[in-house]
């Protein structure tokens, strides 16, 4: 049974997605790769983040191109199926598909694993070619030219031995492997790899410059074909009534092309429609803790970031070079946040720096709660006192609680403006989002409220805090009546609403906070 060489697995697989419930037709991506056949532009590494729609795209390749199985009937109804290439190259190729996580039974070593791998292709050729099976060759190259035939490689996870740290000090030869497997061999026709690490740039991985990349960083080419584009969820949404898009958009969307359009995580939003509600999926990818793993490596330095960042408010910074596989941890500001967008973690569009969506909001609040952010995780575990004193509308608590925030020790909370005071309530009511869906800036009524607690729980009540910088909390309180910020909340016939004023002297650094229960009908 093949291993590697014309194997079933893509035509099972891509079949599969094919009859999915939420299946998003992206086979005009296939027409790209035609046009790179047997040309210098043949080698081609797209590296994206986990779940982003790699597998399925190399499933659908290795499902088009394999010159074993009939797959027209697969095609034949998808957009590919009006290229003027498509019969050109529909089955037609012989397909190496190799799947670089597979780890032998006895791992070992090096040796074990490429092993496996250099077996694999050795017995699969001398299967198809049993003409050369009593024929000595120095190297799997060699017995590859020895069929005179050209081949089409598929490569999955091709940095799987660096994200997952194994055998480092045979990276190097990992990458010569490749090198020799693939450069300037006339038996290639094609070469696709995938993975989520770039190719380092700056050592021995220059063995591979032959590469074309494109990578969360640089994809101005294959961006709209991994990830749902908004057209596409808006599709999706339309097939069901559980789920409406505005909810799947708070959870999912906020990566972008280069064009500006919306991306998602193609899982996230699957899972949520299969399942009929939201939550986050994105801790069942990979390590439970990613956010703060890559944040440990200099937290001193992004600590005020994040705070930002958790208040909604993008972060300006030049990503001038990749992360990349086999580079040491990140050491600095630049690397940590160049290793959280190839992964994923963060979106980064025209120089500004964000947390994606909700379902990484919520990673990056567990995040906050770990020793190592210092006085911010102690502000945010005790952050669940404030929202007790809100709802018992024990006014003076949530001022003194206030202002120990922001005499805190992060700079950023020094700030004598509006928006430190709203970074400062952003911390205070961290943990008021597990019962809350918390809106900054949100338009309702005759203006556009502060801060708008809608509720998850139909006993609590809505909150709107308005904030005030060198005035008095009963102005806010004022605000919020004649601007008709309760609309909102009384549309979800919310059954009560408390008014929170808060005001902070920038001379005398004193806070004041009223709060007023108000009536729904006069309100």
């Amino acid at each position: 049974m093949a291993m590697c060489l014309n194997t079933p697995t893509a035509y099972v697989l891509y079949k599969e997605l094919l009859n999915s419930a939420y299946f998003v037709d992206k086979s005009a991506f296939i027409e790209l790769i035609n046009n790179r056949i047997q040309t210098n532009t043949k080698f081609i590494c797209i590296t994206k983040p986990r779940r982003f729609g790699k597998t399925s795209i190399l499933n659908m390749l290795g499902a088009f191109y394999c010159k074993a199985y009939d797959t027209k009937a697969l095609f034949d109804n998808l957009k590919i199926s009006s290229s003027k290439s498509y019969k050109e190259h529909l089955n037609q190729y012989n397909v190496i598909n190799l799947s670089l996580n597979n780890l032998p039974d006895q791992r070992e070593s090096y040796a074990d694993y490429i092993g496996l791998i250099l077996t694999s292709i050795r017995n699969d050729i001398i299967e198809e070619y049993p003409e050369l099976k009593n024929k000595s060759f120095a190297n799997i190259a060699d017995l590859l030219a020895a069929t005179r035939d050209q081949f089409i490689f598929i490569i999955d996870e091709w940095d799987y031995i660096f994200s997952h740290e194994l055998f480092p000090e045979h990276h190097n030869d990992f990458l010569e492997f490749l090198r020799n497997l693939l450069k300037d061999r006339p038996y290639v026709a094609l070469a696709y790899m995938t993975g989520v690490l770039p190719i380092k740039k700056y050592s021995t991985g220059s063995a591979l410059n032959m590469f074309d990349e494109y990578t969360m960083l640089n994809d101005h080419f294959f961006e709209e074909y991994f990830g749902f584009m908004e057209y596409e969820v808006e599709a999706l949404c339309s097939k069901q009534d559980k789920v409406p898009l505005e909810t799947i958009r708070d959870w999912y969307n906020g990566y972008q092309t280069t064009a500006g359009t919306k991306v998602y995580n193609p899982r996230s939003v699957v899972l949520a429609l299969l399942n009929g509600y939201c939550q986050s999926y994105w801790t069942r990818t990979g390590r439970m803790d990613e956010v703060l793993f890559f944040l440990k490596h200099n937290i001193g330095e992004v600590r005020e970031d994040v705070v930002k960042m958790i208040n909604d408010t993008s972060v300006i910074i030049d990503i001038e070079q990749e992360y990349s596989a086999g580079q040491e941890a990140p050491r600095n500001r630049e690397e940590i946040y160049s290793a959280m967008i190839i992964y994923g973690l963060l979106s980064y569009h025209d120089g500004e720096l964000r947390i994606p969506n909700k379902e990484l909001m919520l990673e990056f609040q567990k995040a906050l709660k770990d020793d190592d952010f210092g006085y911010v995780a102690e502000l945010v575990r005790n952050s669940a006192a404030v929202l007790t004193a809100t709802l018992e509308q024990k006014s003076d608590i949530v001022a003194s609680y206030l202002h120990n925030i922001h005499n805190s020790e992060l700079p950023i909370l020094k700030y004598n403006d509006e928006n430190s005071l709203s970074c400062v309530v952003t911390l205070a009511y961290l943990s008021a989002r597990n019962k809350y869906r918390i809106e900054r800036e949100e338009k309702s009524g005759k203006g556009f409220a502060d801060f708008i607690f809608h509720p998850k729980r139909q006993n609590l009540p809505g909150i709107i805090l308005e904030l005030k910088a060198n005035s008095t909390p009963q102005e806010a309180i004022a605000q919020i009546k004649e601007k008709e910020y309760t609309q909102k909340l009384r549309n979800e016939k919310v059954q009560t609403i408390l008014a929170v004023g808060l005001s902070y002297n920038t001379t005398e650094k004193v806070h004041q906070c009223i709060i007023e229960e108000l009536s729904i009908s006069k309100s």
